[in-house]
């Protein structure tokens, strides 16, 4: 699976934990824009996606 990264204020394409380049992690969801990050010019990357079935 390819590592998705996505910058604040996209809309996130899949739920799960995200982590920025300094180590915060975050639970992101679906279609909802991603929160600022701690400094300019870093991108969330997902780690753990949602295991989820609807």
């Amino acid at each position: 699976m390819a590592k998705i990264k996505i910058k604040p204020g996209e809309s996130v394409p899949k739920s799960g934990q995200y982590r920025t380049p300094n180590g915060t992690e975050t639970t992101l969801v679906k279609g909802k824009p991603a929160p600022p990050t701690p400094k300019p010019g870093q991108k969330h990357t997902l780690i753990d996606p949602t295991k989820h079935k609807k």
